[in-house]
């Protein structure tokens, strides 16, 4: 496997020297292997260094082979107020001066990152030595030509083993379960090729170190994670997955058309089967056709790789329900909130809980119906999780219930720490669009584990709010600013529970209507919605003024209100406002 070091000979000598004992290693060092691969598992800055160094990433100066925690990657942008920095991978898009580069090493909030990455070319000048050595952050640099959204999501895709705070990591034959990128570089070491293990969509799940020695195309493949469409036009048209799905034996593949002019070289394909099903495929640059031997150990590890494959797809759904249950876990502020709160990274950190849902569902929706809405949920939760993530790396998203509640941390100082919140939230749902019918709603801010089921209290309050309005669509409404409709709707809803019936005007109105097939509550609700104004009100109504001012003489007489009693309308139009407004009469009104 490759480190990449200050010293680009030392690292490519060294690199060469390992790759003979890696290919020779002997059944009696399996214990040594097993522990620096488990070593290797680790989501610090050296295990992504190592995976990523040959292909997107060059040391600028630091230590690039530090255990120091990644736990997440952030974005910086001089134009906004940064979150902190601490443990995080910093993408500074856009920094490229030395001195612009020293700078930021010594912002406050670049305390405790893992690393800083600037675009390449860069050169370790005195000046940024100087300030990686004081802020003890490492410097790196991404190769021209891959995008910071690639380097993104592959450091994503390294460090996710540790999202929910697994104490131990299991292990499948001496590899860690589930980590293809360990068992790629071990195939690797087996074959001497670089590897990439993709599944049926041709899509990368994994590679091994080495890449540089491969071709374009093995490059253009890992930098979109996916093979480059015009390849796999051309293998198709080659019958090379033809012969891939019907062979249990390695396949020669004979180089691909130069489309890029770099030179391609021979591939070696082995299909992984689970059973009857075909998970994926394996694929080694070479040079010649493999030996029987190794032939022999690509058909192996493909067994290894199924396993591997088969566990990744259990475990991603038990992964989900650990990771559900930690954040219910931490919205009840039980006994066991405390540790909850620890194992997803937020503890003794100021946070927000943030509900969602989507609304627009029949009442009894059918079997379909709810099964829709479960995975729309989830896709939702997943969407949200995404767009949380590069703005607070330390957010917890997850569907508890019928509700999707994130914990999103925000600045112990902050005192607009909800507004905050509420701001990104209205951006992710411009961006997914009013198609989906969400709505969003925002507890307050609480500091410890022990406030966030006070957060989560009024972010279901703002939730029932938003569900109680005409229209639908997406909105978002922090519980700050919806305080009243909340207790409004809380009333509301002790009166359906208890079974109350409400008396007084309103009643005797409505019970009038619906014998005698008036509108007088209409006429009311108009009224006083109009603040009065007679002329205003029956506009709402479609009628003249003066059957209007009629109407309201009968709503007096029959209702025994007396409309210039503040009091008396006051009460009425709580009332109102505890009962839904019923559907439009379509008869004729006796009364006009």
């Amino acid at each position: 496997m490759l480190k990449i070091l200050a010293n680009g000979d030392s690292a490519a000598s060294g690199c060469h020297a390992r790759r003979g004992t890696l290919a020779r290693a002997r059944p009696a060092d399996a214990e040594g292997m097993r522990l620096a691969m488990e070593a290797h598992l680790r989501a610090g800055l050296g295990r992504v260094v190592e995976d990523l160094g040959s292909t997107l990433l060059e040391a600028v100066c630091g230590d690039v082979v530090s255990e120091a925690p990644v736990g997440g990657v952030v974005i910086y942008d001089p134009l906004e107020e940064q979150v902190s920095c601490r443990d995080a991978l910093v993408l500074a898009v856009g920094v490229r001066e030395p001195a612009a580069i020293a700078a930021l090493l010594g912002e406050p909030v670049m305390a405790g990152a893992a690393a800083l990455v600037v675009r390449a070319p860069v050169v370790a000048d005195p000046v940024i030595k100087d300030a990686s050595l004081r802020s003890g952050v490492t410097v790196l640099a991404l190769t021209p030509g891959a995008t910071w959204a690639q380097l993104a999501a592959m450091v994503r895709s390294l460090i996710a083993e540790g999202d929910v705070g697994e104490v131990g990591t299991p292990t499948m034959f001496g590899t860690p379960a589930g980590d293809l990128f360990a068992l790629a570089n071990a195939i690797a070491a087996l074959l001497d090729a670089p590897i990439t293990i993709e599944d049926r969509g041709n899509r990368v799940l994994a590679f091994s170190g080495r890449q540089d020695e491969a071709d374009a195309s093995r490059v253009a493949t890992i930098l979109g994670r996916q093979v480059p469409e015009q390849y796999t036009r051309i293998l198709e048209e080659r019958g090379v997955y033809q012969a891939l799905y019907r062979s249990e034996e390695p396949v020669f593949v004979d180089p691909l058309p130069d489309l890029i002019g770099h030179g391609e070289l021979p591939r070696a394909a082995l299909v992984v089967r689970a059973g009857d099903e075909i998970l994926g495929t394996i694929w080694a640059a070479v040079r010649a056709p493999l030996s029987a031997e190794r032939a022999q150990a690509l058909r192996d590890a493909a067994k290894l790789v199924a396993l591997h494959m088969m566990r990744l797809r259990a475990g991603a759904d038990v992964g989900r329900r650990l990771h559900a249950d930690l954040v219910a876990t931490a919205l009840e502020s039980g006994p066991g909130a405390a540790q909850a709160v620890a194992r997803l990274g937020l503890a003794e950190r100021a946070a927000v809980v943030v509900a969602l849902d989507v609304v627009g569902s029949p009442a009894e929706p059918s079997a379909v119906r709810r099964a829709d809405l479960v995975a729309e949920r989830q896709r939702v939760a997943d969407a949200f999780a995404v767009h949380l993530t590069a703005v607070h790396p330390r957010s917890a998203v997850a569907v508890v219930g019928d509700v999707v509640y994130a914990i999103v941390p925000v600045p112990q100082q902050s005192a607009d720490g909800a507004q905050r919140v509420a701001t990104v939230a209205q951006e992710f749902l411009r961006r997914i669009g009013i198609r989906h019918g969400l709505i969003v709603g925002i507890g307050e801010v609480g500091t410890g584990h022990s406030e966030l089921s006070r957060s989560r209290a009024g972010a279901h309050r703002a939730l029932n709010v938003l569900r109680r309005r005409d229209g639908g669509g997406a909105c978002v409404a922090s519980i700050g600013d919806v305080q009243l409709q909340a207790l409004l709707a809380e009333m509301a809803e002790t009166i359906t529970e208890r079974g109350d019936a409400l008396g007084g005007p309103v009643a005797r109105l409505t019970d009038y209507d619906s014998r005698h097939r008036t509108r007088l509550v209409a006429t009311l609700r108009a009224w006083l919605e109009a603040f009065g104004d007679v002329n205003a009100a029956s506009a709402t109504q479609y009628v003249h003024p003066n059957t209007f001012r009629y109407r309201l003489r009968r709503v007096s007489e029959i209702g025994q209100i007396d409309l210039s009693d503040a009091d008396a309308r006051f009460a009425a139009m709580l009332h109102l406002r505890l009962q839904p407004s019923g559907p439009s009469a379509t008869h004729e009104d006796p009364d006009a």
